[in-house]
C-alpha cells in the first residue's frame, strides 16, 4: 500500500513568491495587487484597470516603447518608467509601494 500525499508538501510546492504591490495615486482607494514572476509594471497595471497615464498619457502614450514618459511612477529610491520596470523574478518576494504619476503628487 502506499502512503498518502501530504497536503503540506502539496501546498509548499504549489506556492511561489509573490510581490505584493501597492498602489499611491492621485485618487485613493486602488487596491493592492500580487504578481509572481517578471512581468512589466506597466502591463500589470493596465490589465488590472489600475490608472497609469494622466490625460494626456490615455491619448499620447508610447505603447510600452519607453519613449515617451508618460508612463512614470515613483518607487521608494527614484521615478521609473513603468513600461521599463521589471517587478520580482521567480525567487523575490515581499512589498513594493509604486506612487502613480508622482507629477501631481500633492507636496
Amino acid at each position: 500500500s502506499s502512503a498518502p500525499i501530504s497536503s503540506d508538501t502539496a501546498s509548499s510546492e504549489s506556492s511561489k513568491p509573490e510581490i505584493e504591490l501597492e498602489f499611491l495615486g492621485p485618487k485613493e482607494g486602488d487596491p493592492v495587487q500580487r504578481v509572481s514572476g517578471e512581468k512589466v509594471l506597466r502591463n500589470i497595471m493596465l490589465d488590472n484597470k489600475t490608472e497609469l497615464y494622466a490625460t494626456y498619457g490615455k491619448l499620447m502614450n508610447c505603447g510600452g516603447g519607453g519613449t515617451c514618459g508618460t508612463c512614470i511612477v515613483e518607487k521608494p529610491e527614484s521615478w521609473r518608467l513603468a513600461c521599463q520596470t521589471i517587478v520580482g523574478n521567480k525567487e523575490n518576494s515581499g512589498k513594493v509601494v509604486v506612487q502613480r504619476m508622482p507629477q501631481w503628487k500633492k507636496k
